[in-house]
């Protein structure tokens, strides 16, 4: 790897730093890293991330999340593109072995459940830990997540903030703001709950953008778990309920996925649909 995209021997060079905070961290491992592409190459990126009604975008528009993904690197802009092959590159790969102290990881280029992710005004994403196994690879058990974010311009009021839940789900004990470069990198298990449940408030042209890319380890008894999406201590009964019942759903399309191979762009459209029906009913 040339490393002309991402300050990968700034980030080695700080490794017995970072990987103190990253394994002190609270509630779960993590650490957040700021300036990860060099400045030129995270300018490029961030014009060459897709146009909000891009055709490639799929819906993920239900109860618990409303954003828009692209698992297809093919129809990306090339600095994007090379910018994911670097992260999934052995020198990347390696780095994070070493911060995180697990060893054997293993990068996904088919982007499963990972790619580009936006999400628009009004969007959100419950709290929730993710998927623990590959849909494909079902030995493998997912370990590492890395957020990249992609964004021109950022602010507070707009909300999207990524709250980090304790394992009981009594509060959030880590809060990080979607600022453009600036990536995070947490250890994912079946407790690690993570989200921005608030409805966005930036303006209609505006989107949280981010690249999202996963890696595993092979097990010979990997555990099985759909997204376990969870409702915030103060949150009403009735939006429980639904996260609830939503959560149920998921879990069922989760193992028709696997057992039958079904691929989320059959699901989208209809998700999609629902999604608009169901916010025409609740006006």
């Amino acid at each position: 790897m040339t490393a002309a995209l991402v300050d990968l021997g700034t980030l080695q060079a700080r490794l017995p730093e970072l990987t103190e905070q990253y394994r002190s961290a609270q509630p779960f491992p993590h650490v957040v890293l700021d300036d990860v592409l060099f400045a030129d190459a995270f300018a490029r990126a961030a014009t060459e991330f897709p146009a909000m009604r891009d055709p490639f975008w799929k819906g993920y528009l239900h109860v618990n999340e409303t954003k828009y993904g692209n698992t297809q690197p093919d129809t990306w802009g090339p600095t994007l593109t090379e910018v994911a092959k670097e992260f999934v590159s052995p020198e990347f790969v390696g780095f994070l072995e070493q911060l995180t102290g697990i060893t054997g990881l293993l990068p996904d280029w088919s982007m499963d459940g990972g790619g580009l992710h936006q999400t628009l005004r009004g969007g959100h994403l419950n709290i929730h830990a993710d998927f623990t196994t590959h849909h494909v690879h079902e030995h493998w058990s997912r370990r590492v997540n890395i957020l990249l974010y992609l964004n021109e311009e950022w602010r507070d009021e707009w909300g999207g903030k990524l709250e980090l839940w304790d394992k009981d789900m009594t509060a959030a004990q880590a809060k990080v703001e979607p600022a453009g470069n600036r990536m995070l990198i947490f250890t994912t298990n079946e407790d690690s709950f993570h989200g921005h449940p608030d409805a966005l408030t930036c303006p209609d042209d505006v989107a949280r953008r981010s690249m999202a890319l996963y890696y595993f380890t092979e097990e010979e008894h990997a555990v099985r778990r759909s997204t376990n999406y969870r409702a915030r201590p103060d949150e009403a009964g009735i939006k429980r309920a639904a996260i609830a019942v939503d959560r149920s759903a998921v879990d069922l399309y989760d193992r028709a996925k696997r057992k039958l191979g079904i691929s989320d762009e059959h699901v989208s459209g209809l998700l999609e649909r629902i999604s608009r029906l169901t916010r025409r009913r609740t006006r």
